[in-house]
């Protein structure tokens, strides 16, 4: 009979450990804020490009929008960003940060930076780690027969 792998040389759960020790580590910087790692990650998109519309800021955060919908509602009663439909398509509703929401925005634009410096890391090592992390994500989605966008 073989052997079982042990959950530290697997990559799945190495991966699993790192996302959990990842929100941890974000949840001391983003806890000031009064933030969740998801809604950091809109304000984050927002921050890039105002009246961005839900459906994309979906598929860029890897979010169904039944998911995204209700985190955007807690977004928009903390006055940090405010929903508008589309004046182009009525059915699209676009996303605009407030004043107070550009101001988080911005001091959630410096988190990066700040991590990379703390941990250590150069820019090669988050940019390779990154690529390695982006095609699995592509392998594995398409056994799933779906996409994933860089």
């Amino acid at each position: 009979m073989a052997k079982s792998p042990q959950p530290d040389a697997m990559l799945c759960f190495n991966l699993y450990a790192a996302s959990h020790a990842f929100t941890r580590y974000y949840k001391r910087l983003l806890t000031p804020l009064g933030l969740t790692y998801p809604q950091y990650l809109v304000l984050l998109r927002l921050h890039e490009g105002d009246g961005q519309h839900v459906g994309s800021l979906a598929r860029d955060l890897c979010l169904e929008t039944n998911t995204l919908s209700p985190l955007l509602k807690r977004i928009e009663a903390l006055g940090l960003v405010r929903r508008a439909r589309s004046a182009a398509d009525e059915r699209r509703v676009d996303l605009f940060l407030t004043d107070a929401g550009r101001a988080v925005a911005a001091r959630c634009a410096e988190i990066p930076a700040q991590i990379i410096a703390e941990l250590g890391l150069d820019m090669e090592e988050v940019r390779q780690g990154s690529a390695m992390m982006l095609d699995l994500r592509a392998r594995l989605a398409a056994h799933e027969g779906d996409t994933v966008r860089p």
